[in-house]
Protein backbone atom coordinates (compact mmCIF):
# COMPACT_ATOMS: atom_id res chain seq x y z
CA UNK A 1 0.00 0.00 0.00
CA UNK A 2 1.70 3.52 -1.03
CA UNK A 3 1.45 6.26 0.82
CA UNK A 4 -0.98 7.86 -1.47
CA UNK A 5 -3.38 5.30 -0.66
CA UNK A 6 -3.14 5.53 2.90
CA UNK A 7 -3.34 9.09 2.59
CA UNK A 8 -6.47 8.86 0.28
CA UNK A 9 -7.84 6.44 3.52
CA UNK A 10 -7.52 8.57 6.31
CA UNK A 11 -8.90 11.91 4.08
CA UNK A 12 -12.11 9.36 3.19
CA UNK A 13 -12.35 8.99 7.11
CA UNK A 14 -12.12 12.70 8.70
CA UNK A 15 -13.91 13.76 5.25
CA UNK A 16 -16.79 11.29 6.11
CA UNK A 17 -19.51 10.33 8.48
CA UNK A 18 -17.52 9.24 11.39
CA UNK A 19 -15.65 12.32 11.46
CA UNK A 20 -18.58 14.55 11.04
CA UNK A 21 -20.99 12.49 13.27
CA UNK A 22 -18.59 11.32 16.02
CA UNK A 23 -15.31 12.66 16.27
CA UNK A 24 -15.76 16.20 16.06
CA UNK A 25 -18.67 16.67 18.60
CA UNK A 26 -16.82 14.27 20.88
CA UNK A 27 -13.56 16.31 20.82
CA UNK A 28 -15.24 19.11 21.11
CA UNK A 29 -17.04 17.75 24.62
CA UNK A 30 -13.55 16.65 25.79
CA UNK A 31 -11.86 19.83 25.00
CA UNK A 32 -14.73 21.68 26.67
CA UNK A 33 -14.56 19.87 29.87
CA UNK A 34 -10.66 19.26 30.03
CA UNK A 35 -10.83 23.61 29.75
CA UNK A 36 -12.78 24.04 33.28
CA UNK A 37 -10.62 21.25 34.85
CA UNK A 38 -7.47 23.35 33.93
CA UNK A 39 -8.97 26.60 34.63
CA UNK A 40 -9.23 25.51 38.31
CA UNK A 41 -12.61 23.88 38.03
CA UNK A 42 -14.59 22.51 40.35
CA UNK A 43 -13.75 25.31 42.57
CA UNK A 44 -14.33 29.09 43.72
CA UNK A 45 -11.10 30.46 41.56
CA UNK A 46 -11.70 30.12 37.78
CA UNK A 47 -8.56 31.39 35.22
CA UNK A 48 -8.85 30.15 31.99
CA UNK A 49 -5.19 31.50 31.43
CA UNK A 50 -3.87 28.54 33.89
CA UNK A 51 -5.67 26.72 31.13
CA UNK A 52 -4.13 28.04 28.00
CA UNK A 53 -0.69 27.90 29.37
CA UNK A 54 -1.08 24.29 30.53
CA UNK A 55 -2.38 23.94 26.64
CA UNK A 56 0.61 25.40 25.57
CA UNK A 57 2.99 23.30 27.44
CA UNK A 58 1.63 20.12 25.83
CA UNK A 59 4.47 17.92 24.22
CA UNK A 60 3.92 16.02 21.01
CA UNK A 61 3.43 12.82 23.42
CA UNK A 62 0.82 14.78 25.25
CA UNK A 63 -0.69 15.52 22.67
CA UNK A 64 -0.75 12.31 20.49
CA UNK A 65 -2.40 10.68 23.65
CA UNK A 66 -5.12 12.87 23.72
CA UNK A 67 -6.50 12.78 19.73
CA UNK A 68 -5.88 8.91 20.66
CA UNK A 69 -8.13 8.98 23.77
CA UNK A 70 -10.73 11.05 21.59
CA UNK A 71 -10.43 8.99 18.87
CA UNK A 72 -11.22 5.47 21.50
CA UNK A 73 -14.13 7.78 22.83
CA UNK A 74 -15.71 8.69 19.30
CA UNK A 75 -15.40 4.90 18.24
CA UNK A 76 -17.21 3.61 21.17
CA UNK A 77 -19.94 6.48 20.79
CA UNK A 78 -20.40 5.63 17.18
CA UNK A 79 -22.31 2.66 17.05
CA UNK A 80 -25.01 4.46 19.83
CA UNK A 81 -25.74 6.84 17.53
CA UNK A 82 -28.98 4.82 16.58
CA UNK A 83 -30.34 4.55 20.05
CA UNK A 84 -29.22 8.38 20.35
CA UNK A 85 -31.90 9.15 18.10
CA UNK A 86 -34.73 7.16 18.93
CA UNK A 87 -34.11 8.44 22.50
CA UNK A 88 -34.71 11.93 21.23
CA UNK A 89 -37.64 11.00 19.19
CA UNK A 90 -39.35 9.78 22.40
CA UNK A 91 -38.86 5.93 22.72
CA UNK A 92 -38.19 6.29 26.16
CA UNK A 93 -37.56 3.76 28.92
CA UNK A 94 -40.83 2.29 31.44
CA UNK A 95 -39.45 4.32 34.12
CA UNK A 96 -40.06 7.65 32.02
CA UNK A 97 -43.90 6.84 30.64
CA UNK A 98 -45.13 9.63 33.21
CA UNK A 99 -42.87 12.34 31.22
CA UNK A 100 -43.36 10.79 27.91
CA UNK A 101 -47.16 10.63 28.35
CA UNK A 102 -47.04 14.56 29.61
CA UNK A 103 -45.29 14.80 26.29
CA UNK A 104 -47.90 13.47 24.27
CA UNK A 105 -50.25 15.95 25.49
CA UNK A 106 -48.38 18.72 24.40
CA UNK A 107 -47.87 17.09 21.41
CA UNK A 108 -51.76 16.59 20.67
CA UNK A 109 -52.81 20.25 21.66
CA UNK A 110 -50.04 21.61 18.86
CA UNK A 111 -51.20 19.25 16.33
CA UNK A 112 -54.97 20.08 17.10
CA UNK A 113 -53.93 23.75 16.90
CA UNK A 114 -52.30 22.88 13.19
CA UNK A 115 -55.67 20.73 12.83
CA UNK A 116 -57.68 23.08 13.33
CA UNK A 117 -56.12 26.44 11.32
CA UNK A 118 -55.59 23.65 8.17
CA UNK A 119 -59.62 22.79 8.44
CA UNK A 120 -61.05 26.18 9.23
CA UNK A 121 -63.54 27.15 6.68
CA UNK A 122 -65.39 30.07 6.48
CA UNK A 123 -66.94 32.17 3.33
CA UNK A 124 -65.17 34.53 4.38
CA UNK A 125 -62.11 33.55 4.50
CA UNK A 126 -59.75 36.00 2.36
CA UNK A 127 -56.88 35.40 -0.04
CA UNK A 128 -54.27 35.24 2.92
CA UNK A 129 -56.53 33.00 5.16
CA UNK A 130 -56.80 30.63 2.57
CA UNK A 131 -53.25 30.45 2.01
CA UNK A 132 -52.40 30.09 5.91
CA UNK A 133 -54.73 26.95 5.88
CA UNK A 134 -53.44 25.45 3.08
CA UNK A 135 -49.41 25.95 4.96
CA UNK A 136 -51.19 24.68 7.62
CA UNK A 137 -51.64 21.57 6.53
CA UNK A 138 -48.56 21.13 4.62
CA UNK A 139 -46.98 21.56 8.01
CA UNK A 140 -49.75 18.85 9.49
CA UNK A 141 -48.63 16.48 7.24
CA UNK A 142 -44.75 17.38 7.71
CA UNK A 143 -45.12 17.56 11.63
CA UNK A 144 -47.54 14.92 12.93
CA UNK A 145 -48.46 11.42 12.33
CA UNK A 146 -52.03 10.50 13.08
CA UNK A 147 -52.77 10.92 16.69
CA UNK A 148 -52.48 7.40 17.82
CA UNK A 149 -49.13 6.99 16.75
CA UNK A 150 -47.82 10.70 18.38
CA UNK A 151 -44.85 10.75 19.99
CA UNK A 152 -43.53 13.17 23.20
CA UNK A 153 -40.57 15.03 21.18
CA UNK A 154 -40.86 17.04 18.32
CA UNK A 155 -38.20 15.20 16.51
CA UNK A 156 -39.93 11.91 17.04
CA UNK A 157 -43.34 13.47 15.43
CA UNK A 158 -41.16 14.79 12.39
CA UNK A 159 -39.93 11.25 11.66
CA UNK A 160 -42.92 9.65 12.35
CA UNK A 161 -44.74 11.72 10.02
CA UNK A 162 -42.26 10.52 7.55
CA UNK A 163 -42.61 6.97 8.40
CA UNK A 164 -46.57 7.52 7.98
CA UNK A 165 -46.95 9.28 4.73
CA UNK A 166 -43.67 8.34 2.36
CA UNK A 167 -45.01 5.37 -0.01
CA UNK A 168 -48.64 5.86 1.85
CA UNK A 169 -50.06 6.60 -1.09
CA UNK A 170 -48.78 3.52 -3.39
CA UNK A 171 -49.58 0.96 -0.99
CA UNK A 172 -46.17 1.18 0.72
CA UNK A 173 -44.73 0.92 4.20
CA UNK A 174 -41.99 2.71 4.60
CA UNK A 175 -40.70 1.46 7.97
CA UNK A 176 -40.31 -2.44 6.19
CA UNK A 177 -39.82 -1.23 2.41
CA UNK A 178 -36.83 1.75 2.99
CA UNK A 179 -34.41 -1.01 3.71
CA UNK A 180 -35.27 -2.12 0.37
CA UNK A 181 -35.57 0.69 -1.78
CA UNK A 182 -32.51 2.76 -0.42
CA UNK A 183 -29.98 0.27 -2.11
CA UNK A 184 -32.56 0.27 -5.45
CA UNK A 185 -31.61 4.36 -5.46
CA UNK A 186 -29.72 5.89 -8.72
CA UNK A 187 -26.08 7.81 -7.20
CA UNK A 188 -27.68 11.38 -7.54
CA UNK A 189 -30.55 10.98 -5.24
CA UNK A 190 -28.70 8.77 -2.66
CA UNK A 191 -26.05 11.51 -2.22
CA UNK A 192 -28.83 13.78 -1.21
CA UNK A 193 -30.18 11.07 1.17
CA UNK A 194 -26.92 10.65 2.47
CA UNK A 195 -26.03 14.20 2.87
CA UNK A 196 -29.45 14.72 4.63
CA UNK A 197 -29.50 12.05 6.86
CA UNK A 198 -25.94 13.05 7.83
CA UNK A 199 -27.15 16.38 8.54
CA UNK A 200 -29.87 14.87 10.83
CA UNK A 201 -27.08 12.95 12.73
CA UNK A 202 -25.08 15.43 13.27
CA UNK A 203 -27.76 18.02 14.56
CA UNK A 204 -28.74 15.42 16.89
CA UNK A 205 -25.16 14.68 17.88
CA UNK A 206 -24.62 18.08 18.89
CA UNK A 207 -27.66 18.78 20.21
CA UNK A 208 -26.80 15.67 22.98
CA UNK A 209 -23.12 16.44 23.25
CA UNK A 210 -24.20 20.27 24.13
CA UNK A 211 -26.42 18.94 26.92
CA UNK A 212 -23.74 16.64 28.46
CA UNK A 213 -21.57 19.79 28.25
CA UNK A 214 -23.99 22.01 29.97
CA UNK A 215 -24.64 19.26 32.62
CA UNK A 216 -20.85 18.91 32.95
CA UNK A 217 -20.46 22.52 33.31
CA UNK A 218 -23.11 22.98 36.23
CA UNK A 219 -21.31 20.31 37.70
CA UNK A 220 -17.68 21.34 37.51
CA UNK A 221 -18.91 25.10 37.74
CA UNK A 222 -21.63 24.95 40.94
CA UNK A 223 -19.11 26.70 43.22
CA UNK A 224 -17.42 29.04 40.91
CA UNK A 225 -20.11 32.20 41.36
CA UNK A 226 -20.98 33.95 38.44
CA UNK A 227 -19.10 31.19 36.43
CA UNK A 228 -21.75 28.92 36.66
CA UNK A 229 -24.04 31.21 33.82
CA UNK A 230 -21.01 29.59 31.29
CA UNK A 231 -23.17 27.02 31.27
CA UNK A 232 -25.83 28.83 29.50
CA UNK A 233 -23.76 28.40 26.31
CA UNK A 234 -23.88 25.14 25.87
CA UNK A 235 -27.41 24.38 26.79
CA UNK A 236 -28.59 27.05 24.17
CA UNK A 237 -26.79 25.42 21.84
CA UNK A 238 -28.18 21.94 22.48
CA UNK A 239 -31.91 23.71 22.01
CA UNK A 240 -30.41 25.27 19.02
CA UNK A 241 -29.48 22.27 17.79
CA UNK A 242 -32.47 19.90 18.59
CA UNK A 243 -34.20 22.47 16.51
CA UNK A 244 -32.10 22.13 13.98
CA UNK A 245 -32.68 18.41 14.19
CA UNK A 246 -36.16 18.70 13.38
CA UNK A 247 -35.92 21.00 10.48
CA UNK A 248 -33.35 18.13 9.32
CA UNK A 249 -35.91 15.68 10.09
CA UNK A 250 -38.36 17.56 7.52
CA UNK A 251 -35.75 18.04 5.18
CA UNK A 252 -34.90 13.77 4.97
CA UNK A 253 -38.45 13.57 4.96
CA UNK A 254 -38.68 15.09 1.35
CA UNK A 255 -36.42 13.07 -0.16
CA UNK A 256 -37.49 9.78 1.58
CA UNK A 257 -40.83 10.45 0.05
CA UNK A 258 -39.47 11.17 -3.37
CA UNK A 259 -37.45 7.84 -3.35
CA UNK A 260 -40.73 6.27 -3.30
CA UNK A 261 -41.98 8.31 -6.07
CA UNK A 262 -39.49 7.67 -8.89
CA UNK A 263 -38.04 4.21 -7.51
CA UNK A 264 -41.24 2.16 -6.53
CA UNK A 265 -41.51 0.27 -9.87
CA UNK A 266 -37.12 -0.55 -9.43
CA UNK A 267 -38.27 -2.39 -6.21
CA UNK A 268 -40.66 -3.99 -8.03
CA UNK A 269 -38.29 -5.30 -11.17
CA UNK A 270 -35.87 -5.97 -8.35
CA UNK A 271 -37.94 -8.27 -6.97
CA UNK A 272 -39.20 -9.90 -10.44
CA UNK A 273 -42.54 -8.95 -9.62
CA UNK A 274 -45.07 -7.32 -12.36
CA UNK A 275 -45.48 -3.65 -12.74
CA UNK A 276 -49.21 -3.05 -11.68
CA UNK A 277 -51.68 -1.49 -14.31
CA UNK A 278 -52.53 1.30 -12.14
CA UNK A 279 -53.39 2.47 -8.76
CA UNK A 280 -55.56 0.38 -7.22
CA UNK A 281 -53.57 -2.63 -8.39
CA UNK A 282 -50.20 -0.91 -7.52
CA UNK A 283 -51.53 -0.58 -3.63
CA UNK A 284 -52.75 -3.84 -3.51
CA UNK A 285 -49.91 -5.19 -4.49
CA UNK A 286 -47.69 -2.58 -2.11
CA UNK A 287 -49.83 -3.85 0.69
CA UNK A 288 -49.37 -7.43 0.01
CA UNK A 289 -45.49 -7.45 -0.43
CA UNK A 290 -45.39 -5.04 2.90
CA UNK A 291 -47.80 -7.70 4.87
CA UNK A 292 -44.88 -10.38 3.93
CA UNK A 293 -42.30 -8.59 4.81
CA UNK A 294 -43.39 -7.38 7.72
CA UNK A 295 -45.33 -10.72 9.48
CA UNK A 296 -44.75 -13.54 6.92
CA UNK A 297 -47.81 -13.35 5.73
CA UNK A 298 -48.52 -15.64 2.92
CA UNK A 299 -48.91 -14.13 -0.72
CA UNK A 300 -48.77 -15.91 -3.83
CA UNK A 301 -46.71 -14.08 -5.98
CA UNK A 302 -46.90 -14.21 -9.41
CA UNK A 303 -43.07 -13.35 -10.70
CA UNK A 304 -42.22 -11.92 -13.84
CA UNK A 305 -38.47 -12.77 -14.48
CA UNK A 306 -38.47 -10.59 -17.66
CA UNK A 307 -38.82 -7.57 -15.66
CA UNK A 308 -34.83 -7.10 -15.40
CA UNK A 309 -33.99 -7.21 -19.34
CA UNK A 310 -36.93 -3.82 -19.24
CA UNK A 311 -34.89 -1.74 -17.01
CA UNK A 312 -32.98 1.12 -18.42
CA UNK A 313 -29.89 2.39 -16.53
CA UNK A 314 -28.13 5.95 -16.85
CA UNK A 315 -24.62 6.44 -16.83
CA UNK A 316 -24.95 7.58 -13.33
CA UNK A 317 -27.10 5.09 -12.73
CA UNK A 318 -30.37 6.47 -12.21
CA UNK A 319 -33.21 4.01 -13.43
Amino acid sequence: MTPETLGKGAADVFAGRFFLVSYLPTLALSLFVLVLVRAGAPGEHIDFGLAWRAAARLNAGELTLLVLAVTLAALVSHPLQLPLVRLMEGYWPTALRRVGALGVRRQTRLRGRLDAEANRLEESMTDAEIQAAGTAGTRLRQLFPPTDRLLPTALGNALAATEHRAGAGYGWDAAVAWPRLYPLLGATLRAVVDDRRNTLDVTVRLAATAFVAGAAAVALLSRSGWWLFLALGPLTLSWICYRQAVGAALRFGEVVETAFDLHRFDLLRALHLPLPAGRSQEQVQAQEVCAYWRQGMPVAFAYDHDAEDRTATTPDGVT
